[in-house]
């Protein structure tokens, strides 16, 4: 394996709720919850089917595990019967008792024979009002889209200037990193089997962090983050260059990706840490990003060449993705994931800040910019150029 085989050619892949069991003597079933995920109100009703299909010389007892019993009634066990290969299947009523909240339903049986079905679960939420989820959803959606089409106002604006001048090259070189970190993450989490099996190896009932819109979202902002590249090498720049911090800091994290991708590879490190790694490069180079491009609007008392369209798009994702949180937190009754989570709350809180800096210095502080730009990179002579507005 290869971190480049993380971002393959696309390939159809299924994430059915469903598992083949090999038992003793020959004997092989398979089970399934349809559906795999269900939501309802608190003090509502509503049901699934266990489909079981394969092959049983005999009765097989079962029970169900659950991570939390404060949200439904507990279910009546099972005794898997014998099987010829045809499907049983077995209908079975979910109540709740007053508390909201999401729990995974499990199956096991006797003899361990469905211990390699422990990622094979039921996700019940209960909430206090399905309106109140479906208002999240859809919020979600907005803010998928905005983060989405955030990227093309930068792309539109470096080809109607043809120029790329107020972008800063440190900003785009941390973004690629950080997207390519990302992407690699979700990639390699949502469509390889070893990484997978990992990851419930080591949360036997979890559900898998990563879905495919995230994974759509990190290819995309990665493609696009290219184009923006692309247009530097195409549109003059005004001489500007990386600082030197910024391509040793670089140089180094690729570096120890590369050193954990071969201690990975002679299984010193799990796959599933090496992945971890790229998702905390992420998160560190989300803290950072944005500085420089500040830093250049601020010396050149201009926003010119910076797409205050993007600001305005990342601005209303951001807002939206946390006032999502606190929907979520409200209708689940679960503070502690929302405000419990300081790392995920601080990290939108300070994107929204940076947000807002470019909002005042291109609204507020250089709304009448000046066509001038002098001694904007100080290891080399004053550049003067001509700017146009986006």
């Amino acid at each position: 394996m290869h971190v480049f085989f993380l971002l393959g050619i696309f390939v159809v892949w299924s994430s059915g709720r469903a598992i083949h069991v090999d038992a003793s003597d020959g004997e092989a079933v398979s089970i399934a919850f349809e559906p795999s995920h269900i939501r309802l109100e608190s003090h509502q009703n509503s049901s699934f089917i266990l489909r079981i299909r394969g092959y049983l010389t005999q009765s097989v007892l079962a029970w169900w595990t659950y991570d939390r019993t404060d949200l439904i009634a507990p279910l009546d066990n099972l005794t898997l019967p014998e099987l010829n290969s045809s499907a049983k299947d077995f209908t079975y009523s979910v109540e709740t008792v007053g508390h909201a909240g999401v729990l995974t339903v499990g199956l096991d049986a006797e003899d361990g024979m469905l211990n390699s079905s422990q990622h094979v679960i039921l996700t019940i939420a209960v909430v206090h009002s399905i309106a109140l989820a479906t208002f999240s959803d859809v919020v979600g959606w907005i803010y998928f889209v905005a983060w989405s089409i955030s990227f093309y106002p930068q792309v539109i604006v470096n080809y109607r200037r043809k120029s790329v001048s107020g972008l800063s090259f440190d900003f785009l070189a941390l973004n690629i990193t950080g997207f390519l970190c990302y992407t690699i993450f979700n990639v390699g989490l949502f469509w390889i089997p070893e990484i997978q099996d990992e990851y419930f190896a080591r949360h036997p009932r979890g559900v898998l962090p990563v879905e495919a819109n995230d994974v759509f979202f990190a290819i995309h902002a990665v493609c696009l983050t290219i184009v923006q590249i692309a247009q530097c090498f195409i549109y003059p720049s005004d001489g500007q260059r990386l600082f030197k911090f910024t391509i040793i800091g670089l140089g180094a994290l690729w570096l120890a990706s590369v050193i954990m991708g071969i201690l990975a590879a002679v299984h010193v490190v799990k796959w599933l840490d090496y992945l971890y790694y790229f998702s905390y490069v992420k998160l560190g180079i989300t803290l950072i990003k944005y500085i420089p491009q500040a830093w250049m609007n601020f010396r050149r008392k201009s926003t010119v060449g910076w797409s205050i369209g993007n600001v305005l798009l990342d601005f209303t994702g951001g807002v939206l993705s946390l006032a999502q949180l606190f929907v979520i937190a409200y209708n689940f009754d679960d503070w502690t994931s929302t405000v419990g989570n300081p790392t995920k709350i601080g990290l939108g809180l300070l994107s929204i800040f940076f947000d807002v800096v470019f909002i005042v210095q291109h609204y507020v502080l250089y709304r009448k910019a000046s066509h001038k730009v002098v001694d904007l990179y100080p290891e080399g002579e004053s550049v003067t150029s001509s700017v146009l507005p986006d």
